[in-house]
């Protein structure tokens, strides 16, 4: 081992078994997120560059479509299962074998609605409606992301990583087959299905293999009712994220057609590669902030220095974007593509209000806050879809790009505002914004007081 690596190992060595298995599972999970961000911003630009803004729109349309229906498919158990499993390891098969029954009921329930929804919304475009109707048949398989929860609740994160991003290399491959054999626009939305496919049957060998059969998986109703009542919130949270997140795209496509959508497409790609960055940082940072939680001033300090952070990078990433966005674009997509550089330069900022809201995620947590979240959210969704109604007819993608910073200010930000328990949060997000901590005295004490 090199001289220079022998420190970092001794200090691996003492750490508990606990903390070196969280820290091992974490780097899975990072490892995850790098390879499919660099690799799926790679081959997705060729697909862009292939298939053209008209049928890129359309694409992208049919994976925000049927991701408005997801919510149906996981029916807010998740973390939910997480929990009860950890919680309750002598009802572990009776818990994931309900919640496989209740998952799979959606997932079966799900395709129908958007193949329905779709040919109401769409009845002039068969091939907007063929795509989404061959993506919603992945949503069939992803009731098997039961297994992901209990692989979680191991600490085994490793066996969904390695299961699904083996699916995503070879679905990856498949694209890029696709592209040299100038295959047409369905053989793409296919090769999405397959990846999940492939995902869902890997973490199912994953799990024979680690665990055993499944046999021992089973139903009951009562554990069934419990877990929709605690679901319920949890369900309707995802479906206003699902909305707040992904309605530009259905309504872009909807109202002006695939051209739009797709210069819309891939000014976002762009934009939203750094999302994962704020996710990172409170990760590695949240745990020192909550162990001041009983000395208030200093508990505020350091969320006043998340804020700061976590503003000064989504700030610096803007700032860089913008100058760069029309060469971005161009290298990135080709000339095709050009309109979405002002589109990018403005879709940008929402970072900052992203990034903010991140960092205030634990918080509200902590401080058992999470319905003030919900409002928030179910809000920035509301305020989405009436700014893209009167925007988009006018200005197209550029509209949806303003829309989206605009919700995403109100829902991450200014949101806090309405509450007097959030509002010193506010205060401390605005000073974040103007980086206020980096040329002013923080004012410690009277964020706590607050």
């Amino acid at each position: 081992m090199l001289k220079w690596l022998q420190p970092l190992a001794r200090s691996l060595n003492q750490l508990s078994p606990g903390l070196r298995k969280v820290l091992g599972n974490t780097s899975w999970l990072m490892m995850d997120r790098v390879v499919r961000l660099g690799l799926g911003l790679v081959v997705g630009v060729w697909v862009a560059r292939y298939l053209g803004p008209e049928q890129f729109g359309t694409l992208n349309f049919g994976v925000s479509f049927v991701a408005l229906f997801a919510t149906l498919t996981t029916l807010g158990l998740e973390m939910i299962v997480v929990r009860e499993v950890v919680l309750r390891p002598e009802d572990t098969h009776e818990i994931l074998g309900t919640a496989l029954a209740l998952r799979a009921t959606g997932s079966i329930l799900a395709p129908a609605v958007a193949i329905g929804v779709v040919s109401l919304l769409q009845p002039n475009d068969a091939t907007a409606r063929l795509i989404v109707s061959i993506l919603s048949i992945g949503m069939v398989f992803l009731s098997l992301d039961t297994i992901d929860s209990f692989f979680q609740s191991q600490v085994k994160s490793k066996l969904t990583v390695i299961s699904k991003n083996s699916a995503f290399l070879v679905a990856t491959a498949a694209r890029v087959v696709l592209i040299r054999a100038h295959a047409p626009l369905w053989t793409f939305a296919a090769a999405l299905v397959g990846e999940q496919i492939l995902g869902a049957i890997g973490m199912a060998i994953a799990y024979r293999k680690t665990y055993g059969t499944f046999r021992q998986w089973r139903y009951r109703n009562s554990r069934a009712a419990k877990l929709l009542q605690q679901s319920w919130p949890v369900i309707l949270s995802g479906m206003a994220i699902m909305v707040y997140m992904r309605i530009d795209m259905v309504m872009l496509k909807t109202m002006r057609g695939g051209v739009d959508a797709g210069i819309y497409a891939a000014a976002t790609r762009v934009s939203e590669v750094w999302y994962f960055i704020p996710s990172a940082i409170v990760s590695s940072v949240w745990p020192a902030v909550l162990r001041a939680k009983d000395n208030p001033p200093l508990y505020y300090q350091r969320l006043g220095r998340l804020f700061s952070t976590v503003s000064l990078l989504a700030l610096s990433i803007g700032g860089l974007v913008l100058l760069v966005a029309k060469p971005i674009i161009l290298f990135l997509y080709s000339d095709a593509y050009r309109a979405a550089a002002p589109v990018l330069s403005v879709h940008i900022w929402a970072s900052v209000f992203v990034f903010l809201g991140v960092a205030q995620a634990p918080w509200d947590f902590a401080e058992d806050a999470l319905k003030l979240g919900f409002y928030r959210t179910f809000s920035g969704g509301v305020s989405n879809v009436l700014l893209n109604l009167y925007l988009l007819p006018r200005y197209g993608a550029m509209g949806a790009a303003i829309a989206t910073v605009i919700s995403y200010a109100l829902s991450s930000v200014f949101g806090n505002l309405f509450s007097a328990k959030t509002r010193p949060i506010f205060y401390m997000q605005a000073r974040s914004i103007i980086l206020a901590d980096f040329w002013m005295k923080p004012k410690v004490s009277d964020t706590a007081a607050s």
